[in-house]
């Protein structure tokens, strides 16, 4: 069976399990952002993170890992649905796995002065004091704890990871790694008891070097482990002993983009690919998981199911790469190495029902599989998570799932690092909210960043993707009559017969005849130019709009956002303010296509936060009024603004360039930003595309940013019919 093949297996499962079934789903419940952990003074500007989680035994506290504070987190999910702070715990170094057994926290704490002379300790903290009561020298720098299902004992890998920047990260770089076997007796760590078990001559590469990754423990008392660096995974015995041990492997895939080149291009392959495994998770007492997010040589796209042997029970290949892509998740900047990076997985059941969850660290997605038989999972959904999830934790006796997502963009002005909750219950999925699955080809998606309704048919709308594809910019048809909205086809914007180039689409109107007027944001500062283009039914650029000199000599960076036709007029949102602009005036320019003239008006903003600036995304006409989105560039907790105005589109008279323009009055329309609250993550900063069908109905779309420093999600949502609204 060919690659698309399975994935179109795996993707007939998906849309079967979205809201026509009355199988439970899995829904966001809940947001905790770290930095809301830190104590009342502290500096929450600084750099955090949530990276390994892990729950207490009766599934009512989140304990996660955050390196750059060097701190435990702790979060009361008494009530899912509002999950409060308990404050951080400083360990005294760089945390990596923290698990409770009756009361006491055990962490693996990094301590290591350099990577030539690595040294860590287990720390015991008391749950209710949060009192550090002991430590343990483990010898050498722990990575992934894990905890015997009886209590009686962890297993820790000690990585002594190697230094990236040496012989360019390829091992061995010594000290070698092993794995640690620590019994726990009367809630102590038994730290004379500790047993070293070593792990060298084993692998086929840089065996004197392990790099052990990440550990599990089944109901045997069996540990697996993977060597990640190494290609290589070892299961030892409950006497401590190694009882198998094997290479991973590597695959052959097919289907997939290997140029991060800002083409979605699925028509790739690539051979003899290493696996490398990172997340491992017993399945049964006799089957694991791994997650192979790759390394320096590697990573294979992929998950795997191995028996003890080393035999592959089940192979996923580029099948969940490509349901990734259908959502609009897929990392394109990642094609040219390991594309989503399957990082970690987690097991549990769910009432009687066996599940795997594996976690896309860079298109930030958890997949959701059926595993009631190991050699055929059913993909059953793809969840939003926060910016690359690091660690999971399945809550199966309160139907719970919690993410760790570790990236904090606080330094670039981005969202915090965030802990995500999840609940199983009956009732449709909320995402994903469009998607391109049921194609017969795979059609990958992202940053759509205008949107355009048919002028025929209702429910039926177009949108477009801005700079991040900027190397095959696309049209895409979308059926908003389905719930999730399908895209059912793209179609390549073009010049003289090649895709064109140094485009930023964000604004798309039909012209009436098939066709379509584009409008381009533009990059004065990466020499992309502000341009409206006007393309047949074929995509192919027809007519290119020179932009006059009253415009062109006061341009600034941030060029048209949005685009309507009425007539022979083309109107033009321009986001932000210009060199002639009054402050808080943008102008709303109008293109005669008979006369070839320009004009415009001007657009009163609304004052913005401190810190933030105010502009336009959209600009949409029906009936008697022009409807504009106007946004904040803030996201998180700190958007504050992202509204639908209406201007009366008998004021909109544009008169010409280069004297005083006249300024409309506005009316609000809608409040978006409760309507950007409906999956319970942070506010997306991008409201990028409005549109109202020939039927009526309002529609928004968020640019994901082509999951670039972004959660990937994309919101696609109806607010009604508009024929009535603001009145």
């Amino acid at each position: 069976m060919s690659t698309r093949l399975l994935g179109m297996t795996s993707v007939l499962a998906l849309c079967a399990a979205l809201p026509a079934l009355a199988d439970p789903m899995f829904n966001r419940i809940a947001t905790f952002a770290t930095p809301d952990n830190m104590a009342e003074g502290e500096d929450r500007s600084r750099p955090t993170s949530a990276e390994i989680i892990s729950a207490t035994e009766d599934g009512m506290v989140l304990i996660y890992t955050d390196s750059p504070l060097g701190v435990i987190g702790l979060i009361d999910i008494a009530d899912p649905r509002a999950p409060k702070p308990l404050g951080n715990i400083a360990v005294g170094g760089e945390p990596t796995t923290a698990k409770e057994l009756a009361g006491k926290i055990f962490a693996g704490v990094n301590t290591s002065e350099s990577f030539a002379n690595p040294s860590g300790k287990l720390v015991t903290i008391d749950l209710a004091s949060k009192a550090v009561e002991a430590e343990c020298d483990l010898g050498g720098q722990p990575d992934s704890v894990a905890a015997a299902k009886d209590g009686s004992f962890l297993a820790i890998a000690i990585e002594n990871e190697r230094d990236e920047e040496v012989n360019d990260g390829a091992i061995p770089q010594m000290p070698a790694g092993y794995v640690v076997k620590l019994p726990i007796k009367d809630g102590v760590a038994d730290c004379a008891a500790l047993q070293k078990i070593e792990v060298t001559g084993l692998a086929e590469i840089a065996p004197e070097d392990p790099e052990p990754e990440f550990v599990d423990i089944n109901a045997k008392g069996e540990i697996v482990v993977t060597l990640q660096e190494n290609n290589h995974v070892v299961v030892i015995g409950a006497d401590g002993a190694v009882t198998s041990h094997f290479s991973a492997g590597a695959i052959d895939l097919e289907g997939i983009d290997t140029k991060s080149d800002g083409k979605l291009d699925f028509s790739k392959k690539k051979e003899g690919v290493l696996r490398e495994p990172d997340g491992v998770k017993w399945l049964t007492d006799d089957l694991f998981a791994v997650a192979n997010e790759g390394d320096y040589k590697g990573g294979s796209r992929s998950w795997t199911v191995f028996d003890r042997t080393g035999t592959v029970v089940y192979e996923s290949g580029a099948t969940l790469e490509h349901a990734i892509a259908e959502i609009g998740h897929y990392p394109e900047g990642r094609s040219k190495s390991k594309g989503v990076e399957l990082e970690s997985v987690e097991a549990a059941v769910f009432d009687g029902t066996p599940l795997a969850f594996v976690a896309s660290e860079r298109a930030s997605v958890i997949g959701v599989y059926d595993v009631t038989d190991p050699a055929a999972p059913v993909l059953k959904q793809l969840l939003p998570s926060g910016v690359s999830p690091e660690g999971m934790v399945a809550i199966p006796q309160r139907n719970l799932l919690a993410s760790a997502n570790e990236v904090d963009l606080v330094e670039d002005g981005g969202v915090r690092a965030h802990v995500m909750i999840y609940e199983r219950a009956e009732g449709p999925a909320a995402y994903p909210m469009i998607t391109s699955a049921g194609s017969a080809d795979l059609i990958g998606w992202g940053a759509l960043s205008g949107l355009a309704a048919d002028p025929a048919e209702a429910g039926k709308l177009f949108a477009v993707s801005d700079s991040v594809y900027g190397a095959a910019p696309v049209i895409y048809s979308i059926d908003a009559t389905q719930t999730p909205a399908r895209i059912t086809s793209s179609l390549l914007v073009t010049r003289g017969g090649d895709a064109a180039q140094k485009l930023d689409l964000e604004g798309i109107a039909t012209d009436g005849e098939g066709g379509f007027w584009l409008a381009s944001e533009g990059r004065s500062d990466k020499l992309v130019p502000h341009a409206l283009l006007h393309v047949n039914a074929e995509g192919e650029i027809k007519e290119e709009i020179a932009l006059p000199e009253a415009l062109l000599d006061n341009e600034i960076r941030f060029g048209f956002e949005g685009v309507a036709v009425s007539g022979n007029t083309v109107w033009l949102a321009v986001q932000r303010e210009w060199q002639d602009d009054p402050k808080g005036m943008v102008k709303l320019l109008a293109y005669d296509t008979e006369a070839k003239t320009w004009g415009a008006v001007h657009y009163p903003l609304d004052a913005p936060g401190e810190g933030a600036w105010m502009g336009l995304s959209e600009i949409t006409l029906h009936g008697d009024w022009a409807y504009i989105v106007e946004r904040d560039n803030q996201i998180g907790a700190a958007a504050v603004t992202k509204k639908l105005y209406r201007v009366k589109r008998t004021d909109m008279t544009p008169v010409e360039l280069g004297g005083a323009l006249p300024v409309v009055a506005k009316e609000l329309v809608r409040d978006l930003m409760p309507d950007l609250a409906v999956l319970n993550g942070y506010t997306a900063e991008k409201v990028e595309g409005f549109a109202i069908d020939v039927g009526g109905t309002g529609w928004v779309v968020t640019d994901n940013d082509g999951v670039s420093d972004s959660s990937g999600e994309t919101l696609f949502l109806s607010i009604g019919q508009m024929d009535a609204a603001a009145n």
